[in-house]
């Protein structure tokens, strides 16, 4: 599986051990950046993974901030892109089977480096069930972002 991943100088020794975990287990991991610990802005990161997952250049993300909220609020403004905080086992394969969620968010200041091994892990293994009740609150969501989405000019 092919998964992109990208942080800011917050994230960024947490996405070097996380991408390197992820490369022992064989997924091909791509990672856009940031390169250091020098201050950037976390929205140009959201929207790079964001971006290569919307694009199908990667089936699925991590992504990586201080907290973790600003990068899921940046990118969920990607249009199909289901972003989602996780910082607990269950959070993270259920994002996937229950929502679709193909980004997965950690805050580095609040999650350890085994953990986020851990969860990065179980967010790449899990599948969407398809399930009726699910694939109908998907199609919801998006009924949503057609009806009140960046398009309609009231954001």
């Amino acid at each position: 599986m092919k998964v992109v991943i990208g942080s800011d100088h917050a994230g960024f020794e947490l996405k070097m051990v996380v991408r390197e975990y992820l490369r022992g287990l064989g997924f091909d991991v791509m990672d856009v950046g940031t390169d250091s610990t020098a201050p950037v802005d976390y929205p140009d990161f959201a929207l790079r993974v964001g971006k290569a997952v919307r694009d199908g250049v990667a089936e699925r993300g991590v992504l990586i901030c201080g907290s973790g909220i600003g990068a899921s609020v940046a990118a969920n403004k990607i249009d199909g892109i289901r972003a989602g905080l996780a910082h607990d086992h269950y959070s993270a394969h259920q994002g996937v089977e229950h929502d679709d969620m193909n980004v997965i968010v950690f805050g580095s200041r609040v999650i350890g480096l085994e953990t986020a091994k851990e969860l990065a892990h179980a967010f790449l293994d899990a599948q969407f069930t398809r399930e009726e009740r699910h694939v109908r609150r998907l199609a919801e969501v998006k009924r949503i972002e057609e009806t009140h989405g960046l398009s309609d000019g009231k954001r």
